[in-house]
């Protein structure tokens, strides 16, 4: 259940702790304050004293969570979860994750994403959009990609990108809200991941733990597969932390290794779980965390 949680509300544990206990201390706040109100009016216990508490309560509670998120750190959190019920009690559309795709090649991963938003925008369920595509590198295909939907892009510079900020400012004044990272092959500094925390994911083409880490990447994995003997690989979606293919998976998909594979044969297999999983597992995140 709590593993459930955790990737639904897309914390990690402790602070998951943080939001139950504030979550009991605000509903203790508010009993406590509702039956303190009702002692003012005069109205025997009863019926109709049941009725005007829970009345109270629920008038009172937003404001006793809120209250109590403060001390925990949990306010940016709940002011975003009341907001979630005052927009669906109003029967409004709850609004799109604006994400970022980080990219450093050909593309097809993003392409993929893209088209899947796409898909779901035309069928009125979508629940984000790609806003930004960033690449380190002027000649990936990706931009080109980016060019033919229309989608902005960024181009790093290596410096501000590994010893600066991230370019964490560059993208939070964008709006960017999640970033997905669909074959980006520099390493997310810590400052960055600081600024999204638990809101960067990765999708690394083997079943982590294994073949996971430094130079870990491409070819190079389906080699180490091959070469081990393995009877099956296949493909990690996870969280991304300051360590290599580390942080906590999310989802995975398996394939058969077969004798006569190649690691040309074998990354076939990879790209096609990668084509058909990555996208929907976005699609499925996302709605999960705009309906929290």
């Amino acid at each position: 259940m709590f593993e459930k949680l955790k990737k639904h509300w897309g914390v990690d544990g402790f602070n998951l702790i943080l939001i139950l206990i504030t979550f009991a201390c605000g509903g203790s706040l508010c009993g406590y304050t509702a039956r303190k109100l009702l002692l003012l009016i005069n109205i025997e216990k009863g019926f109709i004293w049941i009725l005007v508490y829970l009345l109270t309560a629920t008038i009172i509670w937003p404001f006793a969570v809120l209250l109590v998120s403060v001390p925990f750190g949990q306010f940016n959190f709940f002011k975003g979860y009341l907001n979630k019920i005052k927009n669906r009690i109003g029967g409004q559309k709850l609004p799109k994750r604006s994400v970022a795709i980080f990219a450093s090649g050909a593309g097809s991963n993003a392409e993929k994403i893209i088209q899947q938003m796409e898909i779901a925008e035309k069928a009125g369920k979508g629940s984000f959009k790609v806003s930004l595509i960033v690449c380190n590198k002027p000649t990936a295909g990706v931009l080109s990609i980016a060019a033919n939907h229309r989608i902005d892009t960024l181009l790093l510079e290596k410096e501000q990108f590994l010893n600066e900020d991230g370019y964490a400012t560059e993208l939070t004044s964008r709006g960017i809200e999640f970033i997905v990272l669909a074959g980006f092959l520099w390493k997310i500094p810590a400052t960055l991941i600081k600024a999204f925390p638990n809101n960067i994911i990765n999708i690394h083409p083997a079943l982590l733990p294994k073949y996971g880490g430094k130079g870990m990447y491409g070819d190079k994995v389906h080699q180490a597969v091959i070469a081990a003997g393995e009877k099956e690989s296949g493909i990690s979606i996870h969280y991304v932390d300051e360590i290599y293919d580390h942080g906590n998976i999310i989802f995975q998909a398996k394939c058969t290794v077969d004798q006569n594979d190649t690691p040309a044969t074998l990354a076939k297999k990879i790209h096609q779980l990668e084509h058909q999983h990555y996208p929907e597992v976005i699609e499925k995140l996302l709605q999960m965390r705009n309906s929290r």
